[in-house]
C-alpha cells in the first residue's frame, strides 16, 4: 500500500510539513507497513517558500526589508540555483506580520517584495516565481516598482506616499531609474484566485475588509487602483486589469505584469511542478490532501483541488481532511475528490479545533485509512 500525503497547510495552526506527519501518523497506525510519501504543499501563498525548499536543495536567503507598514523586519526568499528564486510577497508584505489594531489598508505598501526581488537579482536571479497570498497590502504593486526604481509621480512631479490611496494622485511613471537586470528577467506568478484588480470582484472589494478596509476605505481604495490602472494603459499601451489572478495579493501582479516580462499561472500547479508531486504519485494507491478550511472557494485555485487534478490523471482515490466543510464543499466531488471529511470529533471551538489539530488529524487519517483498507479487502475477497 502507497499512500502519498499532499496537504497544505493550517492557517494559524500547523505547517504544512506538520499536517502531513500527523496524517502520516494515523496511516501508519491503521496499516504499519504502508508505503508512505509526504509532499507538503502549497497554493502560492504563505507556506509555499517553506514548501518549495523543504523539497529541493535550494537554499534560504535572508535580508531586511519593510514590512506592509514600512517598519523594519527580516524576511526569507529562496534560491534554487541556476538563476532561479522563489519570493513568497506574504515574507515582506504578508498579513500575519500586522496586528489587527495596526493594519492600515489606505497606507500599506508592497515595497518590501520589491526589495526581496532587488536581492534576488543581486545573487543573480534571472528567473523568479513570485507566489502571491496573504497580503496585508491594496496598491496594485506600485510600491515593488517604487523599490525596484520606477517613479510615481503626481502633477507637480513629486514622488507620491506610499499605500493604495496615494495612487489617486498618479499623473506618470518614470522608468528612468529602474534597475536595467529586470529586463532580463522573467516573472512566473502564482496565483490561487482568479479576481480582476477592480469591480465589486476586485482586490479591494474582496480582500480589502480582511486588511482592515472599511466600506468607505475599500471605495477610496477601488477607485485608486483603476486610476493607477487607467495611467498604466495610457502609458504603457495596455490594460491588464481584466486578466484573472490581478486582483490577487492586493493587485500585486498587476504592477508586475504590466511593466516586466510576467505570466500567471494557477499556484498550485506551479508548485506542485518544482515539488515533483506527479511522480510522488506514480503508482500510489490512495492519496491524502487537506486544508484548513474547505468549500466552493476550493475549486478556485487552493491545494487540495490542484492536487486531486493531479491524482485524478492516474486514477488514484483522494481523500482530503480538512479544519471545516463550508459550504459547496460537495462540488469538490465532481473535481476528483473522492470523499472529505472534517478533523472535529464533534462540536468544538475554533481554539480547540487549532490546539489540538494535530491529534484530531490522526486520528481522522486513522479512520479513513482503516475504512479504504476495508474496503479494498472486500474488493480483493469479491474478485
Amino acid at each position: 500500500m502507497r499512500v502519498v500525503i499532499a496537504p497544505d497547510s493550517f492557517k494559524e495552526s500547523l505547517s504544512a510539513a506538520s499536517v502531513a506527519a500527523a496524517i502520516e501518523a494515523g496511516v501508519r497506525d491503521a496499516f504499519p507497513q504502508a508505503e508512505t510519501v509526504c509532499v507538503p504543499m502549497a497554493d502560492g501563498g504563505e507556506g509555499s517558500l517553506d514548501a518549495v525548499l523543504a523539497a529541493s536543495s535550494g537554499e534560504r536567503r535572508q535580508v531586511a526589508v519593510l514590512n506592509a507598514n514600512g517598519e523594519d523586519c527580516d524576511a526569507s526568499w529562496g534560491w534554487l540555483g541556476d538563476g532561479k528564486a522563489f519570493i513568497e510577497m506574504a515574507a515582506a508584505g504578508g498579513l500575519e506580520q500586522i496586528p489587527v489594531a495596526e493594519r492600515r489598508p489606505l497606507q500599506a505598501s508592497s515595497y518590501g517584495v520589491g526589495q526581496l526581488i532587488k536581492d534576488a537579482l543581486d545573487a543573480g536571479a534571472r528567473h523568479i516565481v513570485l507566489g502571491l497570498g496573504g497580503s496585508a497590502t491594496n496598491d496594485a504593486g506600485a510600491g515593488l516598482l517604487q523599490a525596484l526604481g520606477v517613479r510615481l509621480l503626481d502633477k507637480q512631479g513629486q514622488e507620491l506616499p506610499a499605500g493604495g490611496a496615494a495612487l489617486q494622485m498618479l499623473d506618470r511613471l518614470s522608468l528612468d531609474e529602474v534597475d536595467p537586470r529586470l529586463a532580463q528577467v522573467e516573472f512566473e506568478i502564482a496565483v490561487d484566485v482568479d479576481n480582476p484588480l477592480c469591480g465589486e470582484r476586485g482586490a479591494s472589494a474582496i480582500f480589502g475588509p480582511q486588511k482592515g478596509a472599511s466600506p468607505a476605505d475599500v471605495a477610496v481604495l477601488d477607485a485608486a487602483i483603476g486610476h493607477f490602472a487607467d495611467v498604466c494603459a495610457r502609458q504603457f499601451h495596455k490594460d491588464e486589469r481584466d486578466v484573472p489572478g490581478m486582483g490577487a495579493a492586493g493587485g500585486l501582479g498587476f504592477a508586475v505584469k504590466t511593466c516586466f516580462k510576467a505570466r500567471f499561472r494557477p499556484g498550485v500547479e506551479l508548485v506542485a511542478e518544482l515539488l515533483g508531486l506527479a511522480e510522488a504519485m506514480r503508482g500510489a494507491d490512495l492519496v491524502f490532501t487537506g486544508e484548513g478550511r474547505m468549500d466552493a472557494q476550493t475549486l478556485l485555485g487552493k491545494t487540495p483541488a490542484g492536487v486531486a487534478r493531479y491524482a485524478q490523471r492516474q486514477g488514484i482515490p483522494v481523500i482530503a481532511i480538512a479544519g471545516s466543510l463550508g459550504e459547496g464543499y460537495e462540488a469538490l466531488y465532481a473535481a476528483g475528490i473522492t470523499a472529505a471529511f472534517s478533523l472535529a470529533p464533534g462540536p468544538i471551538t475554533l481554539e480547540q479545533a487549532c490546539s489540538q489539530a494535530e491529534g484530531y488529524l490522526r486520528q481522522r487519517a486513522g479512520d479513513c485509512a482503516r475504512v479504504w483498507l476495508s474496503g479494498r479487502a472486500a474488493a480483493l475477497a469479491a474478485s
